[in-house]
This record gives structure tokens, C-alpha cells and sequence, in this order.
């Protein structure tokens, strides 16, 4: 059983950057792998990023090369540092740990944070 909860989530201005953070319980985390999504309102969920218990990392094309993810196995942390925001990346950020590798579906995906909400402002 693994639980998890996000954090910084908020509001900033077109451009600027924000950095989200998932804290997970459990003495297995390295095991997992983690994964960003987000839903905006009105549209399906989406695996923002992810990386496997190995540290091989998934962006969506939509981030790449804006958006960075990455794990702390001594912490039981994963981050999502997000730079150069748009308006278009306004959403509820969640995460979620698997077993195995990443996976694109959420579905995939066993356990999942509350959510926190991130608004870019044009």
C-alpha cells in the first residue's frame, strides 16, 4: 500500500516556474514507478511525465524540455520542476505510483495523490 500526497501547486503568471512535490508513504517506493498527470477542465487525464524505479524518465511532448521529473528514493519523494509555464498547462497536478515501468494509461497506475491545482495566468 502506498500513499501519496502533492504540494506546491498554485498560482502563477505566464513564463514563470513552479516546482510540485509527491511524498510517499511505504518502505518500497524505489520499486514503483512514478508519473505526473493532469487534468484540465472539460478533458481526459494525461501522463505529464514519469520515470521507471530505474530513473529513465517519459515526457509528454507537450513538456519536453520544459518540465523536469525526478525521484529521491531516500526521501520517498518524486518532483516535477516546471519552467516557462503557458496558460495551456493550467490543471489539477496528480500523482501515481505503479508497479513496473511507466505507463502512459492511468489506468495503469494503483495508486494516486488528491490532486493540487496549478494555474498559469496570461
Amino acid at each position: 500500500q502506498v500513499q501519496l500526497v502533492e504540494s506546491g501547486g498554485g498560482l502563477v503568471q505566464a513564463g514563470g516556474s513552479l516546482r510540485l512535490s509527491c511524498a510517499a508513504s511505504g518502505r518500497t517506493f524505489s520499486s514503483y514507478a512514478m508519473g505526473w498527470f493532469r487534468q484540465a477542465p472539460g478533458k481526459e487525464r494525461e501522463l505529464v511525465a514519469g520515470i521507471s524505479s530505474g530513473g529513465n524518465v517519459y515526457y509528454a511532448d507537450s513538456v519536453k524540455g520544459r518540465f523536469t521529473i525526478s525521484r529521491d528514493n531516500a526521501k520517498n519523494t518524486v518532483a516535477l520542476q516546471m519552467n516557462s509555464l503557458k496558460p495551456e498547462d493550467t490543471a489539477v497536478y496528480y500523482c501515481a505510483a505503479r508497479t513496473l515501468g511507466v505507463r502512459t494509461a492511468p489506468s495503469e497506475y494503483n495508486y494516486w495523490g488528491q490532486g493540487t491545482q496549478v494555474t498559469v495566468s496570461s
